[in-house]
């Protein structure tokens, strides 16, 4: 098995899910390769119940968060399902980052997290969280470190910064036209790139990331040496938090499609009547859905799957693409192996996915430049799914109050309470409510 790396080391007792409030409960542990731990893989397998409730977790940096994560969203849950329904909980735990300046609400105590819009520098718990992120990167991550502490007012330090984020993103300096499964933020002139970003940041409403000299204008003095490059630091170390996130979906679909999904069918083929309810926040929700490509045609476990706030394509399930009809989402057509709906829960008043996701997923040869959105590149939990022949698009208060399809994909704006967090997230993390437990309830059909 590969380094799990990123704070998630487990011991053989810490399946069993201490500080966790419901049971029974497990965790299921894996590392950047898809490789489970087969300890948990064992407690997982030897849980009593009718339904397991599978989460998947975001880009949290440790397992702590995650684990008090699960301990809020799982907490309802027992209160609202029938009498014949004996629920498992399960916590999918696998390698991911999180900057401290993206706080859960209501989590972290003040004075723990960084201050949104203190300025460029990396805080201690970043800088450490990075080194466990890429920790064969300390070089890299000290110099990139310095030259955010430094903020020096010079090209030359612009362009060693960009070819340090190349290298820990794991990109080449290619044209993403050339390279198309590389985002343009990552190969494009380095300059342009921050001065982006640090409008985005603005837009987003970060204290202190206010418009860089010259930024608004294209080709304001923002962009030339004269006029001073000192105000665009703050788009360098968004540059390198899109790094991280750049890795991170690739890790996903990787844990879902080689991990999860094959865990969940071993244990499916050995239980029958076990039936799944597939949960994922942010890029946890990208795990769950790639490990419907390990459900084989015609099986029936899989009950539901609820993606709250999804950082990936909100075209991952269509047929055909419209901007490309020869080809589909990356997961066409796999709501097909669920035995009752896919779920996306979207949010306007997510900044991470409304601002920045467009922008880290935008390629090259975007006419629009890189300030300008482009529906192509949207995240499913932004506007929730698109492209999908009758798939419906509902309230929050109306599911609720009507219910869910039986099968297939529905979007459900939940912006009337995923709605708190600072910037630069908004609230991408605010999903720890009642009213997001019950719809997980009602589309797994176990309500009383």
């Amino acid at each position: 098995m590969a380094d799990v790396g990123g704070g998630f080391g487990i011991g053989i007792g810490a399946g069993i899910g201490a500080g966790i409030g419901v049971r029974p409960y497990a965790e299921l542990t894996f590392d950047s390769e898809g490789d489970v731990d087969r300890v948990t893989q064992g407690t997982v397998s030897r849980m009593e119940a009718t339904d397991l409730l599978v989460f998947a977790h975001g880009w949290n940096s440790d397992r702590s968060t995650a684990t008090r994560l699960y301990d809020r969203f799982f907490a309802p849950f027992q209160e609202l399902v029938g009498s014949g329904v004996r629920l498992g909980y399960v916590g999918v735990v696998w390698p991911a980052m999180q900057f401290s300046d993206e706080p859960i609400p209501d989590f972290e105590a003040p004075g723990v997290l960084a201050e949104p819009g203190s300025g460029s520098a990396l805080d201690p718990l970043t800088r450490r969280a990075l080194g466990e992120f890429w920790p064969e990167r300390r070089a890299e991550l000290d110099r990139v470190a310095e030259l955010l502490e430094e903020r020096p007012d010079s090209a030359a330090a612009f362009i060693e910064f960009g070819a340090l984020v190349r290298e820990l993103a794991g990109v080449d300096a290619v044209p993403a036209a050339v390279v198309p499964s590389v985002p343009a933020i990552f190969t494009e002139d380095v300059l342009e790139v921050c001065r982006a970003l640090s409008v985005a940041l603005a837009r987003a409403g970060v204290p202190g990331a206010g418009d860089p000299a010259g930024a608004a204008d294209p080709h304001g003095p923002g962009l030339t040496v004269g006029g001073g490059l000192h105000g665009l630091w703050d788009g360098a170390k968004e540059l390198l938090r899109q790094a991280t996130y750049y890795k991170m979906k690739k890790r996903a679909g990787v844990v879902g499609e080689r991990g999860l999904g094959p865990v969940l069918a071993q244990l499916a083929a050995a239980r029958p009547a076990l039936r799944f309810h597939l949960i994922g926040h942010s890029f946890g929700a990208r795990v769950v859905s790639f490990s419907l490509r390990a459900v084989p045609d015609r099986a029936r476990y899989v009950k539901s799957v609820t993606l709250l706030q999804g950082a990936f394509s909100h075209y991952a399930f269509a047929d055909r693409l419209p901007h490309d009809k020869g080809n589909g989402g990356a997961l066409r057509g796999l709501q097909r192996r669920v035995d009752g709906p896919v779920v996306a829960c979207h949010s306007p008043h997510d900044a991470a996915l409304r601002v920045f996701y467009p922008l880290a997923s935008r390629m090259a040869g975007d006419s629009a430049g890189l300030l300008g959105f482009d529906e192509r590149w949207g995240a499913i939990g932004h506007d929730g799914v698109q492209a999908v022949p009758g798939a419906p698009r509902l309230s929050l208060d109306t599911v609720l109050r009507e219910g869910l399809p039986a099968a297939g994909c529905v979007s459900v704006d939940a912006g009337s309470v995923v709605r708190r967090g600072g910037a630069p997230s908004g609230a991408h993390n605010d999903i720890c409510h009642e009213e997001l437990a019950r719809v997980v309830v009602t589309a797994g059909r176990m309500g009383r």
